[in-house]
């Protein structure tokens, strides 16, 4: 198999573990944050800078690399990693969720998906064989199943549809898949809001004996208290052997809330889009410089971070670089929360090995976060 699983840790209060994920380009520690890269590049940061505050593993995207430059450039190049010059894992996502949210016109037929690009309207067929090719040209180390992500709300009758072709076209995927001894395959759980139908769609992909799992279909519009109540019993339904992935969750209750519930690796746009908004994630709570209080605060940006933005600038200067539209200034930002970030996460990989995450949780949230939804004891 490409990759390997560990579990090096488990917390005896809560479900959160510590693991190991062996890739073909090195190891992964869990819980891990995989920052965004979705065109093969983090937006404003370098690979070398990403490398620097230690993003073990980033993720790109299937739909959009296929749109542009395409994945037969992309393969001439010598596959992903060589042709962003990054040396360390790579997660690309099928490109599903874009299908449906971002493509105009989509029509479903048994074998997949007709949509227009969201870039000049012209029309493309996305089926789980052609979605196993780009991946494969693509070359990353984890690659995801092409599936569909009813958004929220939605009835019954349609969320019992999309598992129904999520878990065919899961099984058309591990079939095509192309590079199996050097690419994981994780299969996508399905199933909105409806625990039976969560089941049900974890059953059928456990049973064709996936690498890896990833629970799709939540942070897209539902309550917050509707997440954690499904979350809470998705890993359940998941393998304690296998590594599982809450797709598209960046906020740091969502992450932490998720380490709590046993996912093991998290994704999210959300540290590197509020960063070209101007706003800052702190141990203090969120802060947007670009408000005028901060136009002569002189401290860093969190006075208890020690990454090199808050080293070496004000909020006051990050305001002044935002506020006159100077790319350094977004720079900054993204740096210092994808650092935040990835802390946060090291954090709670080291409490979960010392037996103290439930004190670490609380440091940063209130446990009524996760009491009604898990049977913790004192």
């Amino acid at each position: 198999m490409a990759i390997s699983f560990t579990v090096v840790a488990q917390c005896p209060v809560t479900k959160a573990r510590a693991g190991v994920l062996t890739t073909p380009h090195g190891q992964i520690n869990t819980p891990v944050f995989m920052p965004v890269g979705t065109l093969g590049t983090v937006k404003a940061m370098t690979p070398e800078e990403l490398a620097e505050i230690n993003a073990q593993i980033v993720l790109a995207n299937t739909y959009h690399l296929y749109l542009r430059p395409g994945h037969e450039l992309v393969a001439e190049a010598g596959g992903l990693h060589r042709f962003m010059n990054w040396q360390r894992p790579i997660l690309t996502d099928s490109g599903g969720f874009q299908v449906f949210s971002l493509g105009d016109m989509t029509k479903i037929d048994a074998d997949g998906v007709v949509f227009r690009s969201h870039l000049d309207g012209s029309s493309h067929y996305f089926t789980p064989e052609k979605v196993m090719e780009i991946e494969a040209a693509l070359g990353a180390d984890i690659i995801m199943a092409f599936d569909q992500c009813p958004p929220w709300p939605s009835s019954r009758e349609f969320v019992e549809q999309a598992v129904e072709r999520t878990t065919r076209w899961a099984r058309r995927c591990k079939e095509a898949q192309l590079n199996p001894s050097r690419q994981a395959l994780f299969g996508i759980m399905q199933g909105g809001s409806f625990p039976d139908l969560r089941r049900r769609s974890a059953e059928a992909l456990v049973e064709m004996d996936f690498p890896g799992y990833a629970i799709g279909g939540l942070s897209v519009g539902e309550p917050k208290e509707v997440m954690y109540a499904v979350l809470s019993q998705c890993v359940d339904f998941l393998p304690a052997d296998k590594p599982r992935y809450l797709m598209g969750v960046g906020s740091e209750d969502y992450l932490l809330t998720g380490v709590w519930f046993g996912v093991d690796m998290f994704d999210c746009v959300l540290p590197t889009r509020i960063a070209r908004n101007g706003t800052a994630m702190t141990s203090q709570g969120r802060v947007t410089v670009r408000n005028s209080a901060y136009a002569r605060d002189f401290g860093p940006l969190d006075p208890n971070c020690s990454c090199s933005v808050c080293a070496n600038y004000s909020r006051a200067y990050i305001r002044h670089m935002v506020k006159s539209n100077e790319i350094l200034g977004h720079r900054l930002l993204t740096y210092h929360n994808l650092y935040y970030l990835l802390k946060l996460m090291e954090g709670a990989r080291q409490a979960i090995i010392e037996g103290n995450f439930v004190q670490y949780y609380r440091r940063h949230l209130p446990l009524e976060e996760v009491d009604k939804y898990f049977n913790r004891e004192e």
